[in-house]
């Protein structure tokens, strides 16, 4: 005997994670294809966030998968554990510390560690989604970490700058996000801003925040979610007539 507690892995988990699950992987399969080819130029060149290359972000997403892979670990025995053992300063290092390694170590450093979570994903018995983990985000059941899984995945495609759009982004990606990522913008408004957002091709509106200025943007919604996400938007791709108000970072 371990110690360890005995879970029933016959019961199966819930339809919701099981969607999840589907789309991480698929999301994490078209991730793979599209950094294959990258070479060590490609690697050291900088993306849009201010001062990632292209390692940097790569790093991210393996030591994400890693502190996925912690959180479902931990859930199978009962724990709540912290996704980031060290937090986010020992995250932020762990990122710098990687991000000049080759395009090989990075791709394989990627690839190994999404393979790694995706098994612990697998491993973990149905009661076990409801099992509190602790994200930087705060503490949420296990099966709420694999839609923030998907969610950086995809963001973080993007950023790459590998010819991947928001308007490439999965509808239903885009339809679950939008709305949950506008709720934090009451806070990143200018003070006495008031704005109505709404998604020409969805029909989508969410209107926040309170003041004197009202301002409207509108346009399809996977580039309201890229804006709203603080991702570079295409010309033309939103109507702002009052122009688009600046944000405070995501």
């Amino acid at each position: 005997m371990t110690g360890e507690p005995v879970l029933d892995n016959t019961v199966e988990d819930p339809p919701e994670v099981r969607g999840a699950l589907a789309e991480a992987g698929a999301a994490t399969s078209a991730l793979l294809v599209s950094i294959a080819g990258l070479g060590d130029g490609d690697v050291a060149g900088m993306t849009a966030l201010p001062g990632w290359t292209v390692g940097h972000v790569l790093t991210h997403l393996a030591r994400n998968a890693d502190g996925n892979r912690n959180m479902a670990e931990g859930a199978r025995r009962g724990e709540e554990r912290e996704q980031y053992p060290h937090g986010r300063a020992g995250r932020d290092a762990d990122i710098q510390a990687g991000a000049g390694r080759s395009a090989a170590e990075l791709i394989d450093d990627v690839r190994t560690s999404a393979a790694a979570l995706a098994a612990a994903w697998a491993a973990v018995p149905a009661p076990a989604w409801s099992q509190q983990v602790r994200p930087l985000s705060g503490p949420q059941p296990l099966a709420r970490t694999v839609r923030s899984r998907i969610r950086e995945v995809e963001i973080h495609r993007v950023d790459l700058g590998l010819g991947y759009s928001p308007a490439a982004w999965p509808a239903p990606f885009v339809r679950r996000e939008l709305g949950v990522v506008a709720r934090s913008l009451t806070d990143r408004l200018p003070r006495g801003t008031a704005l109505r957002l709404h998604a020409t091709d969805t029909g989508w509106t969410m209107e926040l925040g309170q003041g004197p200025a009202s301002v409207g943007v509108s346009g399809p919604a996977a580039w309201l979610l890229a804006w709203v996400t603080g991702r570079p938007v295409d010309d033309g791709a939103l109507h702002a007539p009052a122009g688009l108000p600046p944000l405070a970072p995501w």
